[in-house]
């Protein structure tokens, strides 16, 4: 039953707000749901190429070929001794013939998606705090990376491939970002540590998702798995659009008051709550100065030293991580005969990772968090590189999990840390910024995983000379 109340007139934007979202019904917690769904959709596009990259399976046409048998690589055989398992179809390397081209160019497609998102990351983020808004930039970057996903189903050699996968990056740069802020914006100071965990709780189930669809499609071409992934990406854009809310934060700063207004009523209306203030009273103090440009933003982040000094030490910290993050999935190749599998293992450690972050933001000092799990990633991946004779394949699997565990956790809690240090005029840019941090990470991670791969080959090589 709903009921009629007259919001008191605050000083602040932020009490202002909180006064009227604040209501006790979880129905005000669907649309901020709804929007962090995003960040399924977002792991998808990300690790897609983990399967669709590969180099798959080979076998020799005739078992009695000993010339055929004996070598590691198809790239000294003559072509009418083997095939690839179980079709030339299953991914870009055997449909267009890279298993023996250099191992730059195997990674190019997913470093151009990485670079992509770099550069897409530092040219569109300051559009969710200026122009465009939070809720307008994650549906256009949606549906731009959804259509590149689908017209990557056409791509009819491997350049026209990387060029779409760079424009899918630049495209979904500003998703998971802006889909952080918007969903913590609209709901209640109270919600928005929970709220935060549900962003990274649906990244795990996108990213589980992943191998389950691959496996499914495993027999069919890599083009299926772009499909699968593309499609409810589109559709899933179509319903932000008419269903969820602007922020009203981002409304009132833009001096859109009406829009604001009508915003916090219908938000306020999801708990029962019939607000009938007018806010004609309402102060703009501290963030209704700020200046939404994006000039004066960057000049914000950077021109005062202490944001600069917050923005330098979490992008730091954040490359580390990024490394980790991108690099264990893009490795399980390597370190796992069973892609499928290994894959699952690494998204499975995701969800422990999301319980480890909500128990910590609420009892533990968030550098101190961040301090720990980088360290005891770090650690890890150096115990992954041992070789395969003084650690079994059982006990690599294991470590991997925990870095990559680690490095999730430190991922999730960096995000959340970064949220709280900066302003609402802000946010959304600086948040961006420690994201292409980790981007740029994943940029790196694609040439060392291609480089390690040549170097095993290289040493099998010359141990068999």
């Amino acid at each position: 039953m709903s009921s009629t109340t007259t919001t008191p007139l605050l000083s602040s934007i932020d009490d202002t707000i909180e006064s009227c979202i604040s209501g006790p019904r979880v129905a005000q917690l669907l649309p901020s749901l709804l929007v962090a769904l995003a960040w399924a959709f977002d792991a998808q596009q990300t690790f897609i190429s983990v399967f669709t990259d590969k180099e798959p399976a080979w076998q020799c046409l005739d078992p009695n070929d000993e010339i055929c048998s004996s070598s590691s690589s198809p790239c000294n055989l003559d072509r009418d001794t083997w095939r690839w398992e179980p079709s030339s179809q299953s991914s870009v390397v055997s449909e267009w013939n890279l298993q023996c081209e250099a191992p730059a160019l195997v990674s190019l497609p997913a470093t151009a998606f990485f670079v992509g998102c770099l550069i897409g990351g530092l040219l569109l983020s300051t559009l969710a705090d200026s122009i465009l808004g939070r809720k307008r930039l994650i549906v256009l970057s949606s549906l731009a990376t959804s259509t590149m996903g689908i017209l990557t189903i056409f791509s009819p050699n491997i350049w026209v491939y990387i060029t779409l996968r760079f424009i899918s990056g630049f495209a979904r740069a500003p998703i998971s970002t802006c889909v952080l802020v918007l969903s913590t914006e609209i709901v209640s100071k109270k919600w928005r540590d929970t709220i935060s965990i549900f962003c990274f709780v649906f990244c795990n189930f996108g990213f589980l998702s992943l191998p389950i669809i691959a496996y499914l499609c495993r027999m069919l071409s890599w083009r299926s798995l772009y499909f699968w992934t593309s499609v409810p990406c589109f559709c899933y854009a179509i319903l932000v659009h008419f269903v969820v809310q602007e922020s009203p934060r981002w409304l009132l700063i833009r001096g859109r008051k009406e829009e604001a207004i009508q915003t916090l009523k219908n938000i306020s209306a999801l708990s029962g709550n019939l607000i009938t203030s007018s806010f004609s009273k309402l102060q703009f103090y501290d963030e209704s100065t700020c200046n939404t440009d994006m000039l004066s933003i960057m000049r914000m982040l950077w021109g005062r030293k202490w944001a600069r000094q917050r923005l330098t030490a979490t992008m730091i910290a954040s490359i580390g991580v990024g490394i980790v993050y991108y690099g264990m999935p893009l490795n399980v190749g390597n370190v796992s005969s069973n892609l499928y599998l290994s894959l699952t293992f690494n998204a499975l450690a995701e969800f422990p990772s999301s319980l480890a972050t909500f128990f910590l933001v609420a009892k533990i000092n968030r550098r101190s968090s961040l301090l720990a799990f980088t360290t005891i990633s770090g650690i890890s991946s150096l115990f992954c590189v041992l070789d395969s004779q003084l650690v079994s394949e059982r006990l690599q699997i294991m470590i991997e999990v925990i870095s990559f565990f680690s490095a999730c956790t430190a991922f999730n809690i960096v995000l959340i840390y970064s949220i709280e240090l900066f302003p609402t005029c802000v946010r959304n840019s600086a948040l961006a910024l420690v994201r292409q941090a980790v981007v740029l990470g994943g940029v790196l991670a694609p040439v060392l995983v291609r480089h390690e791969e040549d170097t095993c080959v290289t040493q099998w090589r010359k141990k068999s000379a």
